[in-house]
């Protein structure tokens, strides 16, 4: 009796043979139901050897129906050790219906996983792909992947023997699990739009690289996110895995850039919530700054990217300084404040640390150690140089300093939910820190507005919908020296700034010709922004 359980299972594994009923994956949805990703009905074939009784005839009839090679079939039909051999997989139902019609004994048939995606080269980047066995290889594919394989199940035969299927003989149906489905915060029409937009930033300015990301500043919802190049979901390289490994990976999460004057916000606010508490080293609001294009700082020369011609540079308050986008005002106000309250603030809006999206490989960007920081790395870092952020770290810092102070975690799914619309997991936004004041808050967004209004965000203006923003141009170093000619053009923009429902960072690298943020970038903002007021019909702001 000490062997009996063992022996029983044995026995039943002996005289029966089992048809494996393959689960449906979850789907993904965006955030009104729109499909993103789906199933097809194909179906895996396979042959078990017992039951076979003409080699030569079954293996005509399965490379016909099936376009393979007879002869590499029927060397396998007879040179296979294993009884049972899968033949092919992800077969469409009309050839399974032209099978049966054979009625092959021996042959059998299972449902696959085969993953479909409506929109080809859409959201690539974001959805990522899974393996041929319907696994999540990247993306949201990959980190949701356990909410999404669903739990296979099978059907029971009894055979002989030899495990020829007996006539009459009993079955046991075990069913299969399906999947739960995602429902995204991206919305397609808002994607849609950053879609088009970044393929025509990459043909125009015939960029490395052109990349957008779209959240609501009061929740940390991601509405769009596209990077381009990319490629058709439907058509993965798998053959080229480093095209697949570049052309898949989503940048805006996962790689790091040196920001240049986008990162002048959190220097701004800084000073505005510093100013606001009373601290003697945070200039006022309407402090009239040192028109010198140059700081010197422990014998190193820092100086602005303008040359200070016609005036321009002359009494500038913060308000120019951001217009302007000058640099040694940003210097100034960086080593006034000191580099432990600088780095509170790079800390309190999270540069450094991962921000907790719900996808697979984000990077924490790259802060010094504040032990380490010399003053004229301070002095650099204020005008966004020798730190590295993601472009989310920078759009989800932004957004915390213009939504009233508060930094939300941003993420791309809202609900895990099952085929019968049963809710298994609902995702709410979370508010993660206090960043600055409220009035802090609202008077760096009054200021930001009027970069866009009358500075150099002019290019991301529409009438009655105050725009703000603020450019950003940054050169990029190649083994540790400036690479001539070549920069990362951006543009972070929100509106309406009054009580902002959509920010944009738009990233284009390595632009030819051109190549300041304010012509480069910013007009692919507007372009997104004037989408989403015509789609959903956005009334002027009064």
């Amino acid at each position: 009796m000490f062997w009996g359980e063992d022996l029983q299972t044995k026995a039943i594994d002996q005289w029966t043979r089992e048809i494996p009923i393959i689960s449906s994956r979850g789907k993904i949805v965006d955030t009104n139901g729109v499909v993103l990703a789906d199933n097809d009905d194909t179906y895996t074939v396979f042959v078990r050897k017992n039951a076979v009784k003409d080699m030569d005839n079954l293996a005509s009839v399965l490379a016909e129906s099936l376009q393979m090679d007879k002869e590499y079939l029927l060397s396998r039909l007879k040179n296979t050790v294993s009884s049972e051999i899968t033949i092919k997989k992800q077969v469409g139902k009309d050839k399974i219906s032209k099978l049966l019609e054979n009625e092959l004994q021996g042959v059998y048939y299972s449902r696959d996983n085969s993953r479909v995606y409506p929109y080809n080269e859409f959201l690539t980047s974001v959805l990522g792909f899974t393996s041929t066995d319907g696994k999540g290889q990247s993306g949201l594919e990959l980190y949701y992947d356990k909410y999404l394989s669903g739990i296979d199940g099978e059907i029971l035969y009894e055979t002989d023997i030899v495990g020829v299927e007996i006539n009459n003989g009993k079955a046991s149906y075990r069913p299969a699990t399906n999947g739960l489905n995602l429902k995204l915060t991206i919305d397609y029409n808002v994607q849609q739009l950053c879609e088009t937009a970044m393929q025509e930033a990459m043909e125009v300015h015939k960029a490395k690289s052109a990349q957008i990301i779209v959240i609501d500043p009061n929740s940390g919802a991601i509405r769009g996110l596209c990077t381009k190049p990319s490629f058709n979901l439907n058509e993965i390289p798998r053959d080229d895995l480093t095209s697949l490994y570049k052309l898949g990976r989503n940048g805006i999460v996962c790689d790091v850039y040196e920001p240049g004057s986008t990162f002048k916000v959190l220097t701004a606010a800084a000073n505005i919530e510093e100013y606001l508490k009373g601290n003697k080293n945070a200039f006022s609001i309407d402090h009239v700054y040192n028109s010198s294009r140059y700081r010197y700082i422990d014998g190193q020369k820092v100086k602005c990217w303008s040359e200070h011609k016609n005036g321009k540079h002359i009494g500038l308050t913060l308000q120019g300084a951001l217009n302007n986008s000058c640099n040694p005002i940003f210097v100034d106000i960086a080593m006034s404040l000191g580099k432990q309250t600088m780095y509170k603030y790079i800390n309190a809006f999270n540069y450094g640390s991962a921000t907790g999206v719900d996808f697979t490989g984000e990077t924490q960007g790259m802060v010094l150690p504040v032990s380490a920081v010399q003053n004229v790395d301070l002095a650099r870092i204020a005008f966004g140089q020798t730190i590295a952020v993601s472009g989310l770290q920078l759009a989800s810092a932004t957004c915390a300093a213009i939504n009233g102070g508060n930094y939300y975690t941003p993420y791309l799914v809202s609900e895990i939910y099952a085929d019968n619309g049963i809710i298994a997991e609902k995702i709410q936004p979370q508010l993660k820190n206090k960043v600055i004041s409220s009035k802090a808050s609202k008077i760096l967004n009054e200021m930001l507005e009027k970069v866009v209004s009358e500075g150099s965000g002019k290019q991301a203006y529409i009438e009655g919908y105050s725009v703000a923003g603020k450019t950003g141009t940054a050169q990029k170093y190649e083994n540790g020296v400036i690479a001539s000619g070549k920069y990362v053009s951006s543009f972070v923009g929100y509106f309406p700034s009054t009580n902002p429902k959509y920010l944009a960072l738009v990233i284009i690298d390595e632009p030819v010709g051109q190549y300041y943020g304010s012509t480069v970038a910013a007009p692919y903002a507007k372009q997104v922004f004037e989408g989403i007021i015509d789609i959903y019909n956005i009334p002027p702001v009064k």
